[in-house]
């Protein structure tokens, strides 16, 4: 019996190799996230492609998720944030989507990887320092220097500040990359218990694993919707500090 090592899913592999002068080979990284953008377009078009005044159960949750991501917005970084509610609402609906690909077997998830978590966070920030610089100008800068800060100790605190900032990008992508590849490795050892005792025989001691398997799965789900949720809250805090420099 051959034992496969829990790190095995997370490998990126080409499915199709097309390379023109660069590579633009097909990956099971780049089809499972076009996969996910395709389950997006679908749920919404499915949803508001018939939209009633008397709305289906399916309108209903595309209105919801709609309302939910705009209040977000709207409470953490003000009216101003709701110009930038699509890009934030994609991003949502990426990482949520991903992750729940992610749960069906033998699939890929991109989040897994730090490479694309890390390429999403630094995005956004290098557009929130923009952003903050078009709105404010060079009072922008003001954001390294709290407000009531003791004059002997600004040199410090402003490295610390401006440290603190950088620090945004790392902390956004690790959290998200950390929790679902220990989520996914945990679901690949608990399914190696039970393969391996219903390949031994012994199908009454695979029961047990069973369900701390589908209770795992369900929890994955949640931890899937919980952290789409929190890059979208800390994306928005991070484009109010980048409207409100001095708060």
């Amino acid at each position: 019996m051959r034992f496969f090592s829990p790190l095995e899913q997370f490998e990126v592999l080409i499915l199709k190799p097309i390379v023109f002068g660069y590579d633009f080979s097909m990956t099971n990284a780049s089809l499972s996230l076009l996969i996910a953008l395709f389950l997006f377009l679908l749920f919404f078009f499915l949803g508001l492609r018939f939209a009633k005044l008397v709305p289906t159960p399916l309108q209903s949750l595309c209105e919801s998720c709609y309302v939910f991501i705009v209040s977000v917005i709207k409470q953490q970084a003000g009216q101003k944030g709701l110009r930038y509610m699509p890009i934030f609402f994609v991003i949502f609906f990426l990482i949520l989507f991903s992750s729940l690909i992610g749960l069906v077997p033998f699939a890929f998830t991109p989040i897994s990887h730090l490479v694309f978590t890390f390429s999403l966070a630094l995005t956004c920030n290098v557009a929130f320092i923009i952003i903050g610089f078009k709105e404010n100008g060079l009072p922008f800068l003001r954001l390294f220097v709290p407000n009531g800060s003791p004059r002997f100790l600004l040199p410090l605190i402003v490295v610390i500040e401006f440290v603190s900032y950088l620090l945004r990008t790392f902390s956004l992508s690790i959290r998200l990359f950390a929790n679902i590849m220990a989520g996914h490795t945990l679901l690949h050892i608990l399914s190696s218990f039970v393969t391996g005792f219903i390949h031994a025989g012994y199908l009454a001691f695979s029961i047990l694993p069973f369900i701390i398997v589908l209770a795992v799965v369900i929890l994955e789900i949640g931890i899937g919707f919980l952290q789409a949720y929190v890059f979208l809250i800390l994306l928005s805090i991070y484009l109010n500090d980048s409207f409100h420099p001095l708060h």
